[in-house]
């Protein structure tokens, strides 16, 4: 059963539970026996939307188990002293909003509580009744509870969604508290941009790392022969890791990782052509040559064709101060193009760096997340919900997107309808 399918069961469960009378909880929950009594009862006071509400819970008795169940209601989980409704809305304002743990439960218990904020909002009322103490700690066991439960079903969470063939992967460093540094490892699927469970490896130059990102994919749905084509940057733990188990798959290198890589080597040689000139002169020089450089650098990698390319190549390396850069690009030329291979359509030229801009908006490098551990649930709990939730329809000034009102999943092929990542996760 995927996530799509646990969050519809979970959907119907919390239907089942709102309609079901009091002559239907007469009936044991365990054992599907008559023959019950009522057993007392206590009386829960939880936070929900409307401010702290009592609620009388009815007990009972079974004669046949002999065991005590109580009532429940769809809005209340058990053991908790806020409503489901206020837990639901505390974990989407930290995800979808970018909110961070303290202002998030400021903003909860404000509204809830009628009391701090509220009273900016609505300044003709007085604070009145009890007052809530919501506290940021207790936002993030929330979300830590939710990821958590992505954590459990992450296997088969995406099971019988068919892959384009066409991956990218992509590795991010974040610092914890203790100031020791992790990366968060991510494949995602090209085409139609469904991210599969990510990982948090202690390096990216180790082939182990990227070993359980792609055995953590496998369990969660991916078939990993369908493969055919991959986007990454250099790094040598992924390198050894395709030569050891997927040395089928071509690699394409990341276009942006090849700027950033030759951003040293072409300040080196603007350097030294401009060496021994002076200040006045050397400035529109190095302006001039720099401009120069990055225009038949340009001019290799966008070229439609191989073959136009390897004529680009040949001008940069006629160059004066292009030999250096043209040989670099030269032992990487076979792979800036796999994109062009017919059977390669749909593969992108750069690795998933989109999704890390979402990902640093909530999970602050890291920071909040004091231990390794927590910081993949967080990981995890994200890609679940960046899955779920359909690209905004508007592009923003410079940013669009390929598919606006669409989500990873629609574009799999598995519309989630109704079902939101937080009925996934049972939340």
């Amino acid at each position: 059963m995927n996530m799509i399918e646990q969050g519809r069961s979970f959907v119907e469960w919390l239907e089942t539970l709102k309609q079901r009378s009091t002559w239907e909880w007469r009936r044991c929950p365990d054992c599907g026996g008559r023959e019950t009594y009522k057993n007392g009862s206590y009386v829960r006071r939880p936070w929900t939307f409307a401010g702290r509400k009592s609620l009388r819970v009815q007990r009972h008795w079974c004669v046949r188990c002999r065991k005590s169940y109580s009532e429940q209601v769809a809005w209340l989980a058990a053991r908790k002293w806020y409503g489901r409704e206020v837990q639901r809305y505390a974990i989407d304002q930290w995800q979808h909003m970018g909110s961070s743990l303290r202002r998030t439960a400021e903003g909860v218990r404000s509204w809830i509580g009628r009391q701090e904020r509220w009273l900016i909002w609505r300044p003709w009322e007085t604070a009145e009744g009890e007052r809530c103490h919501l506290v940021a700690s207790t936002v993030h066991r929330w979300l830590d509870g939710a990821g958590r439960k992505a954590q459990e079903q992450s296997k088969g969470a995406w099971e019988g969604l068919p892959s384009s063939g066409h991956l990218g992967v992509d590795g991010l460093w974040v610092r914890l508290r203790e100031g020791s540094k992790r990366a968060v490892l991510l494949v995602v699927d090209s085409v139609s941009g469904l991210l599969y469970p990510p990982v948090v490896a202690a390096e990216e130059e180790s082939a182990e790392g990227w070993g359980a990102l792609f055995e953590r994919a496998k369990a969660a749905g991916l078939d990993l022969q369908t493969i055919r084509g991959l986007t990454s940057d250099g790094a040598h733990g992924l390198m050894a890791y395709l030569e050891q188990s997927l040395r089928g798959v071509n690699q394409q290198r990341c276009v942006w990782h090849v700027w950033r890589n030759l951003g040293r080597p072409l300040g080196k040689v603007v350097a030294q052509a401009v060496k021994g000139l002076a200040k006045e002169v050397a400035q529109p020089v190095r302006e001039q040559l720099r401009a120069e450089l990055e225009t038949l650098i340009q001019a290799v990698l966008d070229a439609p064709t191989y073959l136009q390319a390897e004529q680009e190549l040949a001008h940069l390396m006629a160059h004066p101060s292009g030999g250096a850069l043209g040989k670099m690009l030269n032992e990487l030329l076979d792979r800036l193009f796999v994109y062009l291979l017919s059977e390669q359509q749909g593969l992108l030229r750069v690795t998933p760096e989109w999704v890390w801009r979402d990902f640093r908006l909530r999970l602050s490098h890291g920071r909040n997340h004091g231990s390794e551990q927590r910081l993949e649930r967080a990981a995890l709990l994200w890609a679940i919900y960046h899955n779920f939730t359909p690209a905004q329809w508007r592009s923003e000034r410079k940013r669009h997107y390929r598919h606006p009102g669409q989500s990873a999943l629609q574009l799999s092929g598995a519309s989630p309808g109704p079902i939101s990542y937080l009925d996934a996760l049972a939340v």
